[in-house]
């Protein structure tokens, strides 16, 4: 029973430490991720031949391992004794922060904890971007950077390292969709402004890109 309750304060802690952006509904909870699967898949080689962009997906739910072993090649960690990543950033600042954009609302992707953190509630995903299958699409990744966590350095600069690590991260997600038989197209075509009013997103973050992820149309 001390356990449990345990659990449960540090989970609180966790969220609100992590997720201080938005005012949290009720009705969306936190998820834990299944275990991802870190063998198996495609050969690289072939992986890389087959990556490409796609722009229509089926409107069907992402399969739940499928989405944890995506959000793990994107950025989770893989050397559990120093908190490494599967994704570079510049000295190593972590500055990217994954936000899960659903049907039912909006998670934040905590590698550490191998969780989906909610920020409200209500979906948000024709916010997105302006292309018409973002607001079909069961996932949509936006990548925003918190400037905070870059030091002193100028904003210009910092946005600069962000897009780059951005980069590394969205192509870890191409990646395992050309191994996974998914679809996925990375975009810079948001409203960033009004994509960040709606998510609530604290003034020192800034929205690099988003990414949509799915099943492939049929």
């Amino acid at each position: 029973m001390k356990t449990k309750i345990v659990f449960k304060i540090l989970l609180v802690a966790v969220i609100f430490s992590t997720c201080s952006t938005a005012i949290y509904a009720e009705d969306i909870k936190p998820v834990r991720l299944l275990a991802p699967r870190t063998d198996g898949g495609k050969p690289l080689m072939q992986a890389l031949k087959e990556r490409r962009s796609a722009r229509e997906f089926a409107s069907r739910e992402l399969a739940p391992q499928a989405l944890s072993d995506m959000l793990w090649a994107a950025c989770g960690i893989n050397r559990p004794d120093s908190g490494g990543r599967t994704a570079p950033t510049a000295k190593n600042m972590q500055e990217i922060d994954i936000y899960v954009v659903k049907a039912e609302g909006v998670y934040l992707y905590d590698a550490g904890t191998n969780m989906l953190l909610p920020v409200l509630t209500g979906d948000i995903r024709e916010l997105t971007g302006k292309q018409p299958f973002v607001k079909d699409a069961p996932v949509n990744l936006v990548f925003a950077a918190d400037l905070s966590k870059m030091g002193n350095m100028p904003v210009r600069d910092a946005v600069a390292l962000a897009s780059t690590d951005t980069g590394f991260i969205s192509e870890n997600v191409y990646l395992y969709c050309a191994s996974a038989g998914l679809a996925t197209v990375v975009r810079g075509w948001v409203d960033k402004t009004v994509l960040a009013k709606a998510m609530k997103l604290r003034p020192g973050q800034r929205i690099i890109l988003a990414q949509t992820v799915g099943y492939p149309k049929e």
